[in-house]
């Protein structure tokens, strides 16, 4: 038998396999089937494109991170990059899915779907930047970066114009554009404090809410349109915060582990962990949740057992959670976490489970009514 040839734009026959969730009835799709990792991004954004019918996904198949996409529910499996890998968790869809924004070492890309052209939009010599995300409708992008001693975040045009660093004292993780109001980013700073927002110009840097190191925050993104926050004290409980006020009130008592909101904020996907009993939907209005299905993935990291961070002055592998590879940490590796996230219609829930022994992409039918 010939071996597999891969390439930029090589073509493979799809790997798609379905079957019925045991838990809950839910179909079950099972997208890649490879020996090798297989990922989605991470919770903040969706890997669906805008049609719901191609899944763009990260594959270690050719020996290190490369995009990928396949067809749903059925159909062929495209490379989308070769070369040098690329952050595994950084890929983000443009709201008309014609584009994927990806990092590189210090440099974020943007990369046609239909010609395969690659343009890189900006460069930072000698540093690493985390995963990127858009705002103000794909015109303006963000990412965190550590450049030597200097991190903090990187924010411009996705045209390549008007790029800055906004520094910060620690290490930053997940910055995010408001969704209603993109002059304004929410960011993580590792560990505690953890809440942050700044302009998009580095004015008006502030803290939404001052843990300390034994309030566990974490996982926190917008809910959806709405404009406010959702963020988890592990392992206790799923909170909202006021944009305008900081008024933080409850979800639910509930356990949950990484948070993914709908377009409209009124329902909450997450996954669980110790105990791991599946992946949720959670009604916003009431707290209630229902399940959609198991995940049956690892959920790697020992920290997880905890209540509390690691103490990043002690233990240097709990800082920069973004440039995690695909080996043990404290905190992973990633693609053993579900990472669930809703398709852009709402019908389908996306996530990754290495429960067959590699991690693969999956996609469950969302039968949770609304």
């Amino acid at each position: 038998m010939n071996a597999i040839e891969y390439g930029k734009g090589s073509l493979h026959p799809s790997e798609v396999a379905s079957h019925v969730a045991r838990s809950t009835g839910a179909r079950i799709f099972q997208i890649t089937n490879h020996p090798s990792i297989n990922h989605l991004s991470y919770f903040l954004q969706s890997s669906f494109t805008p049609d719901s019918r191609r899944l763009i996904f990260t594959s270690y198949r050719t020996g290190n991170a490369q995009l990928f996409e396949a067809g749903f529910p059925d159909g062929d499996i495209r490379q989308l990059t070769a070369g040098a890998p690329i952050h595994p968790y950084s890929p983000t869809l443009s709201p008309d899915g014609q584009r994927v924004f990806f990092v590189r070492g210090g440099s974020i890309w943007a990369l046609d779907r239909a010609s395969l052209e690659e343009t890189r939009i900006v460069e930072f010599a000698g540093a690493q930047l985390g995963e990127c995300t858009l705002g103000d409708g794909g015109r303006w992008i963000t990412a965190a970066i550590k450049q030597g001693f200097l991190q903090g975040i990187v924010t411009g045009r996705s045209d390549g114009s008007g790029w800055r660093i906004i520094p910060f004292t620690r290490t930053v993780i997940h910055p995010q554009f408001h969704p209603l109001d993109p002059e304004w980013l929410e960011f993580a700073g590792d560990p505690a404090p953890r809440m942050y927002r700044v302009r998009r110009d580095g004015t008006g840097l502030e803290c939404l809410y001052a843990n300390d190191g034994a309030e566990w925050i974490t996982h926190e993104t917008f809910l959806g349109n709405t404009g406010d926050l959702i963020f988890v004290h592990w392992p206790k409980c799923l909170y909202r915060m006021d944009w305008t006020s900081r008024a933080i009130s409850p979800i639910t008592n509930h356990s949950v582990w990484h948070i993914s909101p709908n377009r409209d904020g009124k329902r909450v996907l997450c996954d669980t962990n110790h105990p791991d009993e599946g992946i949720f939907q959670i009604d916003v209005a009431t707290g209630t949740r229902r399940r959609i299905c198991l995940s049956e993935s690892g959920n790697g990291g020992t920290q997880w057992t905890k209540d509390s961070p690691a103490d990043w002055k002690v233990d240097a592998k709990s800082t920069l959670s973004w440039l995690e590879v695909p080996t043990d940490s404290i905190y992973g590796p990633q693609w053993t976490h579900p990472h669930p996230c809703f398709s852009p219609d709402e019908k389908f829930v996306t996530f990754t489970s290495n429960g067959t022994g590699f991690a693969q992409v999956y996609v469950a039918e969302n039968t949770v009514t609304r």
